[in-house]
Parts: C-alpha cells; structure tokens; sequence
C-alpha cells in the first residue's frame, strides 16, 4: 500500500516537480532588499549569484534570516545577503529522480536544490514539491 501511494513521488523526475520560477540577488545587495523581494513574490528563498561567471552560485533562504539576523538582533540593512547566504548552491539535474533528491536533500540537511540543466537553473525543487507530489 505505502509504496502504491509514493510510486508518483518515486519515480517523477526533478524537472516534472519542480517550481519554476526563480528569483535571483546579487551578493552585495542587503538582507533587507532580498526580504522585501521574498514577500513581494511569496518566496522563501532567492538564488544568490556569482560576483564572476566562475564563482558558483549561492542561495538564501527566510530560515537564514530567521536564523542569522533576527535571532542573532542583526540589522537587515546593515547586512550583506552574501553575509548570510549558503554556498555553493547544491544542484540536480531535471532527469534525477525524486526520490534521489530527496535522499540527497536529507543527507545535506537541506530543503531544496537548484534543477541546473547544464545551461541554466531551470528551477528549484522543495521538499514542499515532493510533499505535494505524494497521492494520498
């Protein structure tokens, strides 16, 4: 029954679940700048890009500003997102299976991976987008 349940989540590939829509930051840009685009466009985390095109990229996430501004009595505008950010962006290609990222995503202690095509970051998968993916 269970494994009736999580085939779609087993076998669906990163790019078919993924959220496509990715928003981007500078490093140098404050904390506060990246808050206000999160809520502006309902986002709980923002790719950090490279200061060169060689330099991997990065990614913010609101439980980094939670956790290394606000816990911590920071200002947000005083604060450098590259301060802040998790380096280097932990990518999948959109053919890896779901159930892969999950289990990478478990074993990194994180929540989301870029989906990187080899050209481009075509978007990011969550473990929301895995959640909502299993049929119940």
């Amino acid at each position: 029954m269970a494994k009736e349940i999580l085939n779609d989540a087993r076998f669906a590939k990163a790019g078919d679940v993924m959220t496509q829509y990715v928003f981007y930051i500078d490093g140098d840009k404050s904390v506060a700048e990246a808050i206000r685009l999160m809520r502006a466009e309902n986002l709980s985390s923002l790719i950090v890009n490279g200061k060169t095109p060689t330099d991997p990229w990065g990614i913010v996430t609101r439980k980094d500003v939670v956790s290394k501004i606000v816990a911590p009595d920071k200002d947000p505008e005083k604060v450098k997102v590259s301060e802040i950010e998790s380096r280097p962006l932990i990518t999948v290609s959109p053919d890896l299976l779901v159930k892969e990222c999950a289990q990478l995503m478990r074993t990194k202690g994180i929540r989301r991976v870029a989906v990187y095509d080899g050209k481009a970051i075509v978007g990011l998968l969550s473990n929301t987008d895995i959640f909502h993916v299993i049929k119940v």
